[in-house]
């Protein structure tokens, strides 16, 4: 958890004149951007599938792979780069097994742990080190999971280890780094109950650490509190309404700002809130890959105070239906929706209409005044899409490719290869003088960045880690 300082004057203010930019980073990195994680020393590695054949990126001085499930088992081409961020460059990193639809996160060192993915990576466990070199690459550790972990979700947790829920046709949730004193493949019923026939629609559950050390677990329409320790479940929150929400009906969801400064009680823990928007109708999938009928998108988000004794959903409209989008806090305590379409859900070309132009969502404003339509881009964001929140404030975006390999000549929607940056209205020059400076006295003790911070400000605790900032596993896979 990182506690940031946002402007005390409403985020309202940033988006009254100016509806952001848009900026063609690379029209090519080689690699469709499926996962996007941004790491502790301002650089980002990109990853995409590994079975579908050569990327437009070769590999170093002639080094070649062996994937025997690919289409090409001898690939000299990279699926992995490592962008940097100051000086918009990127070089091809090494990977090998198949992280189709893997999930990831970064452990307290800052180094990504990432977990599964397809055929002989769905018990894989990969890991990145950043380093102030050329030196670092992917390190594989063949089947050190105890289920196959495809379409699963994953978590940091405050002792460290990571948490890994679910996957397709698994019901199960275990933890790395392992304790081989003990089994801990620990089955959960809640995702047998939230699976649907044909096309489950829990796959990639939402999981979210709230402030008392449990992990809230969302999946199609329906979450539960479980406490990790005691493998116990000690609630379970009412249905979400209108809609499927996880894949391949996909949605996305945030922990809302956690507001630290109000109320009298400072040993009090913060109240929690989750925000779920996005998704479609139970069936779109089907009816899209079956019958290519493309069902119209939900327009619904959720908004739930997970902490309440009794909590209950309050329902809000977006300007448009969305499928596929992914949702990032932003310094100022708004969310950011981005990519996606309007009808249809994930799969191969089983979604139409992208939306090209972001949604600003101000949380504490008026309920008819919280949604703002942002400028738009012109490259449609789809399936295998993402984005990622940069420590400078901007949105990177990059990925999109509805298809089993890359196809560049497919009409409407080519495989994408392109990185944007989106610039949010709080970076227009118009508002240099509201952005907050730090003075000193910085201590990065005990992995707490404390300073004293100029500006009028409200602290709140945003839901990220250092180095956790992007989307990497928000992404729609």
């Amino acid at each position: 958890m990182l506690c940031s300082q946002h402007l005390a004057h409403s985020a309202s203010v940033f988006s009254t004149t100016t509806g952001g930019r848009w900026v063609l980073l690379q029209e090519s990195i080689g690699i469709s951007a499926m996962h996007i994680q941004v790491l502790k020393n301002n650089k980002i590695i990109i990853f995409d599938r590994t079975d579908f054949g050569a990327s437009n990126l070769s590999l170093p001085d002639g080094n070649c792979g062996y994937i025997d499930e690919t289409v090409r088992p001898k690939d000299c081409t990279a699926h992995s780069v490592l962008y940097d961020i100051a000086s918009n460059s990127f070089r091809p990193l090494t990977i090998l097994t198949n992280t189709w639809c893997s999930s990831g996160a970064v452990d307290p060192n800052g180094t990504l742990i990432q977990a599964g993915g397809d055929k002989k990576g769905e018990r894989v466990i990969r890991s990145f080190t950043p380093c102030d070199d050329n030196s670092c690459d992917w390190v594989e550790f063949s089947a050190p999971l105890l289920s196959r972990r495809w379409y699963a979700s994953s978590q940091i947790l405050p002792d460290g280890r990571i948490i890994i829920v679910g996957g397709r046709r698994v019901f199960t949730y275990e933890f790395y780094p392992k304790n081989f004193k003990i089994r801990d493949n620990i089955f959960l019923h809640f995702l047998v109950k939230t699976k649907d026939p044909q096309e489950e629609n829990n796959l990639y559950p939402f999981l979210h650490l709230l402030p008392d050390g449990n992990l809230f677990i969302f999946a199609n329409n329906r979450s539960i509190l479980l406490d990790y320790t005691r493998n116990k479940v000690i609630k379970e929150y009412p249905v979400l309404p209108y809609g499927a929400r996880n894949f391949p009906c996909t949605g996305s969801s945030v922990l809302l700002p956690l507001q630290l400064n109000r109320g009298t009680d400072m040993a009090e823990l913060p109240q929690a809130e989750v925000m779920i928007c996005g998704g479609s109708k139970p069936g779109s999938y089907v009816k899209a890959y079956m019958e290519h009928v493309y069902d119209e998108a939900s327009r619904t988000c959720g908004r739930l105070k997970v902490t309440d004794p009794k909590p209950n959903w309050s329902m809000e409209l977006m300007p448009t239906p969305r499928v596929m989008n992914d949702m990032l806090l932003l310094p100022t305590g708004a969310v950011i929706i981005i990519n996606g379409a309007t009808n249809g859900s994930a799969g191969w070309n089983d979604a139409v209409n992208p939306v090209f132009h972001p949604f600003l969502y101000l949380p504490e404003e008026n309920p008819a005044q919280r949604f703002v339509v942002l400028n738009p881009s012109n490259i449609p964001r789809m399936y295998h899409s993402t984005a990622a929140l940069l420590p400078d404030g901007r949105i990177l975006v990059g990925g999109s490719n509805p298809h089993p390999t890359y196809n560049f000549t497919a009409y409407p929607y080519r495989t994408e290869l392109s990185l944007e940056a989106f610039y949010p209205p709080y970076l227009d020059p118009l508002y240099v003088h509201l952005k907050p400076s730090i003075l000193g006295g910085v201590d990065r003790g005990n992995g707490v960045v404390q300073g004293h911070v100029h500006s009028d400000i409200r602290v709140d605790a945003l839901p990220f880690r250092f180095g956790d900032i992007g989307g990497d596993d928000d992404a729609v896979v």
